[in-house]
């Protein structure tokens, strides 16, 4: 059973991130725009899924890293209760997952444009087209450093207490 009294500031901060990362897969993560006029009227005439996506009409490393975060946020809270649990390396755990769930982040956030194909791509660089990141991409990423912060502090206040 769950007692809220026992659960840490910072184990609440993971639970809070990975809800804030869950929350950011239903905004906008990829954008479409363009400079030219024309182009940009085109793309107004386009159905708005088209030209803005959530994290679940992107790619895998849109929704994936995102989901990761919620369950460590989830499991850090309710394993956290589970003093040998808690001990015996949760928190470091917590600091690899959130580690690797950043590192995820940045490599969708540098393949932004793979979630298209090549096709698509050659036409948006022939019409100045741009592949852009929405609020929820960036929202997620505050999500992750949260997460990570919060792990490394809880990290060395198990050091401390053991």
């Amino acid at each position: 059973m769950l007692d809220v009294k026992k659960v840490t500031w910072r184990e609440w901060l993971g639970l809070g991130a990975g809800l804030l990362a869950a929350v950011s897969l239903f905004l906008t993560w990829t954008t479409l725009s363009a400079s030219a006029p024309e182009v940009r009227e085109g793309l107004d005439s386009l159905p708005r899924e088209d030209v803005v996506r959530s994290a679940w009409n992107s790619d895998f490393l849109s929704w994936f890293p995102p989901l990761v975060l919620l369950v460590v946020g989830v499991a850090v809270v309710l394993l956290g209760q589970v003093g040998k649990v808690h001990q015996s390396g949760l928190p470091q755990l917590w600091l690899v997952a959130a580690t690797i769930v950043l590192l995820l982040m940045a490599i969708g956030w540098y393949a932004i444009d793979l979630q298209f194909g090549s096709e698509e791509r050659a036409l948006f660089e022939a019409g100045g087209i741009v592949v852009g990141s929405g609020f929820g991409r960036y929202l997620a990423l505050a999500a992750g450093v949260i997460s990570l912060v919060a792990a490394i502090l809880d990290s060395r206040a198990t050091r401390r207490t053991a």
